[in-house]
């Protein structure tokens, strides 16, 4: 069943109490809720412009409420049976969709409001809720699909708000295996109302910042780069001509959501060859390797597949072409990175690795004549100009790569956003947080106008307070981070409000790269 027992009668379909009986100008937020006892749970720790309305239990009372006044942002809310195991009494859904009679009811900004509740420390699930229009037991929960629970109004008020910004947020009171009408019901009754009182500091949050107009400009180029598409594709068809499990060292691009989705597909990820069973497939992350891990892979008798970007495989070559004659080879770079740390293992006696000024005047070298450079191809030019600078003027007989080492993809990334950052109120960046190109688009922003820059994995991620005030938004994506994370958040920005778009391009780029050896 969607709804525990109210212990108080059910009152009339749309009757309004404004959070204590409170009035004066429109609200900031109303919030449906379909018993008493939701009501008065939400009523005591919603704020003094918040309205709350008990709309009765059910589709008919549901569907017979008056829209209520205003063009304000609306939160459905009240408690709700659970359809899978892993959610337990206090947990909180926020829905993704609405599903019932009739077409499906997307709501658009359910991953902001869920990222908010996870900062508070609950526990949310996201995904689809299914209104029905009758009680569902426990032992009748099977059948709806991969909706996560059920309840019995939000499809129905959901029609009943349309052209507003709104949010469903559901508190599971029973599940499959603690039914209603079973002892511990009012505990557990008790929890998913705490839970949602718990809850409405975000509600708040997410209310504060609906219902605002906003324009997003978005970065071209931005997301995947051509060495990125590559690595992705060839585990892809590694996968499709080895079959599962197909091993990867590392990850194969630095980005939690790819990574996931090639574990779903049957891609394992380790971080040493010597974690791989002998005479398996192994393929190596775009970031490159060392000498070492290869021969540790030939010794497993491993069938390796190269997935090193051909840019990353470029300064390797750099680094044995300096060092086979006899020079001391500075890596301008983050040690740390796993790009340096296969860099370095091309020729760990010559290469000194150097990311600030300072380290480049503590560097002792064999012959002060005979020095090279080379970089780590993520950075920006703010990162390495003036480590370059530094070893020019301490070293001035330096040589310098034939060609720059900064991909060509990060330079366009790093340019596109410079462009849009002095048009707009905040950046946002999306990519992981071990993501070394997306890290620099969020300094690069910063240092191009002074605008503030904010790097997230996903739109969960997006701090509601940062679009306090915010008209303007930018948005572009790290070289390993999917595009439709992109997408993922510009819709979630079209739930609180009116969106708007334009794409400021700074270049085309039409590079591909071709697969390597062994792969169809």
């Amino acid at each position: 069943m969607s709804s525990p027992p109210s212990p108080s009668s059910p009152g009339g379909a749309g009757r309004s109490t404004d959070a204590g009986s409170r009035s004066g100008p429109d609200p900031v937020l109303t919030v449906l809720a379909p018993l008493l006892i939701e009501r008065a749970a939400l009523a005591r720790a919603l704020p003094g412009n918040t309205r709350v309305i008990h709309t009765g239990m059910g589709p008919a009372k549901s569907q017979r409420l008056d829209p209520p006044p205003g063009t304000g942002p609306v939160v459905i809310t009240g408690v709700a049976g659970g359809l899978r195991p892993d959610l337990q009494p206090g947990d909180l859904l926020v829905a993704t969709e609405i599903r019932g009679d009739g077409p499906a009811i997307p709501v658009p900004s359910a991953h902001l409001l869920a990222g908010a509740l996870r900062r508070l420390g609950l526990r949310v699930h996201l995904g689809p809720l299914h209104s029905s229009p009758t009680v569902v037991h426990a032992a009748d929960r099977d059948g709806f699909g991969d909706a996560l629970a059920v309840d019995m109004e939000s499809a129905w008020l959901a029609r009943r708000i349309q052209g507003r910004p709104f949010a469903v947020l559901r508190a599971i009171a029973d599940t499959t295996d603690k039914p209603l009408l079973r002892p511990g019901t009012p505990v557990r009754s008790f929890q998913a109302l705490r839970a949602l009182r718990h809850a409405t500091p975000a509600l708040t949050a997410w209310a504060a910042v609906a219902g605002v107009p906003r324009e997003v400009v978005l970065a071209a180029p931005r997301s995947f780069c051509a060495g990125v598409e590559r690595a992705i594709e060839i585990v892809d068809r590694c996968l499709e001509q080895f079959g599962a499990p197909v091993y990867v060292r590392r990850q194969i691009v630095h980005n939690t959501q790819v990574v996931r989705e090639l574990t779903e597909k049957g891609a394992v990820f380790v971080q040493e060859a010597d974690e791989v069973p002998e005479g398996e497939v192994l393929v190596l992350a775009a970031h490159g390797v060392a000498p070492s891990v290869r021969k540790q892979a030939a010794e497993r008798n491993l069938t390796v597949v190269d997935g090193t970007c051909p840019l990353v495989s470029k300064v390797h070559a750099e680094v044995r072409r300096f060092a086979q004659r006899g020079e001391t080879v500075f890596l301008v770079g983050h040690s740390d990175h796993e790009e340096v740390e296969g860099t370095l293992g091309e020729a760990p006696e010559n290469v000194v690795v150097v990311a600030t000024e300072d380290e480049v005047n503590l560097a002792s070298v064999a012959d002060p004549d005979q020095v090279s450079y080379v970089t780590q191809t993520t950075l920006s030019r703010q990162d390495t100009s003036p480590v370059i600078k530094a070893l020019s003027e301490r070293f001035p007989r330096l040589k310098a790569p034939p060609t720059e080492d900064i991909c060509f993809a990060t330079t366009n990334r790093q340019a596109a956003v410079t462009a849009i950052a002095q048009q707009v109120d905040l950046v946002i960046v999306v990519g992981s947080a071990n993501s070394s190109n997306s890290r620099r688009l969020v300094e690069v922003a910063q240092a191009a106008a002074g605008t503030r820059a904010r790097l997230i994995d996903d739109p969960t991620e997006l701090d509601l307070t940062d679009l306090a005030g915010v008209h303007r938004i930018g948005v572009t994506a790290g070289a390993s981070a999917p595009p439709d994370l992109v997408d993922a958040l510009i819709t979630n920005l079209s739930g609180l409000g009116p969106v708007s778009q334009r794409e400021h391009r700074v270049t085309d780029e039409t590079v591909t790269f071709s697969l390597p050896p062994g792969v169809s």
